[in-house]
């Protein structure tokens, strides 16, 4: 269903850039059959990238088509923005006693032309549709060059931005029942890294860098590591071994690890091979400066249909509950069990902040908290962007990130 939804809405964006920045800016003829095919190619090139990256091939396609995808999107936005405009302009110039400007109308040599000396009467000679028709190429082709120079510059921020350095983020966490011993303690948070077709070792490299600049103490990696399977992707994710910190580097599954053909199981057992400890529905103890804090993992919501969900009870249950606890769980919405189990803070990932804008309105329909630090049911909740990208490599309005969190009382 979901599959067939995403199909119906990119055709039916096509349909729509197809006709207002073709059908409306060209006359019947070869240039618009020109155009007309060229989308018609697109839709293909992105059709057969989903198709490729679902089954794990064609890769080569992986650039073209989501970039295309990423176009089409703000093409789409651009000319429903500008449908008010258009129509307002429509109405002025169609304002009676204004004169409008004839197509020009081809002769015969030696033939009188049919544009008289400033008469009116050479419009009604040119044919009745000669002004009608210059009102709408006009409006055409002025929406048509407004939004695809709108798209264009949009989606070239987008991939300066979503290619470029991460965004470290600092952020202080209060905890009210910490102990003044764990005051200070520094998590350097991770997530949606996302290894695939469109990234290299030298992105997991550069996450890799930043993260040991932070000198923290503990890593934290919640969740969509990769998009793909250890065969294809396990020389992407080799840098991690070289992480950096104090107390270790510790990793949740997010959603997809579950779309994975080797599913989580394998990224578990190469991730333990480079020293990231996995935190299957299980916690640890960080001691530090003589005090105890509970740090938790539960698996991704996506592993339930495979009967490796998240199971709060067996992470949190039966613990010393004067002890401040950490949770680590790739869905914001997770929250509401991690209340229930007394969770002090929790540390999320999942929306990439809604990587393209206007996209985070959407994801807060879905998710209780977009990007930061917000309080849920008393539980402090910390959502990163994420460091990489999902699909089109563009970001716009959620640059990526890496956050350097410390707890204090």
């Amino acid at each position: 269903m979901i599959v067939l939804i995403f199909l119906g809405l990119v055709l039916l964006g096509h349909w729509y850039v197809w006709h207002r920045m073709v059908r409306s800016s060209t006359a019947p003829g070869r240039v618009r059959k020109a155009l007309t095919w060229a989308l018609a190619g697109l839709l293909a090139v992105l059709v057969a990238t989903f198709a490729g990256s679902r089954l794990g091939v064609a890769h080569w396609l992986a650039w073209p088509g989501f970039v295309w995808l990423a176009l089409l999107f703000y093409l789409v936005v651009f000319l429903v923005v500008l449908e008010i405009p258009r129509a307002v302009a429509g109405v002025v110039l169609r304002r009676p006693g204004r004169a409008p400007v004839a197509e020009p109308v081809p002769v015969m040599a030696g033939a009188e032309s049919p544009i008289r000396e400033a008469g009116t009467t050479a419009l009604a000679d040119a044919g009745p549709e000669a002004g009608p028709m210059s009102r709408r190429l006009f409006l055409g082709r002025t929406t048509a060059v407004i939004a695809g120079a709108g798209a264009l510059g949009t989606v070239g921020y987008g991939m300066a931005t979503a290619l470029g350095d991460p965004v470290i983020e600092r952020v202080g966490v209060a905890l009210p029942k910490l102990d003044p011993r764990l005051g200070g303690l520094r998590f350097a948070v991770v997530s949606d890294i996302h290894l695939g077709p469109l990234t290299g070792v030298a992105h997991t490299e550069r996450i890799v860098r930043m993260i040991n600049g932070l000198q923290a103490d503990v890593v934290a990696i919640v969740g969509d590591l990769v998009d793909g399977s250890v065969a294809e992707l396990g020389p992407l994710a080799r840098p991690l071994k070289s992480l950096e910190s104090r107390y270790g580097a510790f990793f949740v599954t997010g959603n997809h690890e579950y779309f994975s053909a080797g599913g989580p199981a394998e990224w578990i057992e190469e991730l333990g091979q480079l020293g990231v400890r996995s935190l299957r529905n299980e916690r640890v103890e960080i001691r530090h400066q003589g005090a105890v804090l509970d740090l938790a993992g539960v698996n991704d919501l996506n592993g339930t249909s495979s009967n490796d969900g998240p199971d709060f009870g067996k992470a949190l249950g039966n613990r010393d509950t004067s002890r401040s606890v950490v949770l680590l769980a790739h869905q914001p919405v997770m929250v509401d069990q991690a209340a229930r189990h007394g969770v002090d803070l929790q540390l999320s990932g999942h929306t990439h902040g809604g990587q393209i804008a206007p996209f985070n309105l959407v994801v807060g329909l879905q998710q209780p908290v977009v990007s930061g630090l917000a309080a849920i049911d008393g539980v402090q909740v910390y959502v990163t962007r994420g460091a990489g990208f999902w699909g089109p490599p563009v970001r716009v309005g959620a640059p990526p990130e890496i956050t350097l969190l410390e707890l204090g009382g």
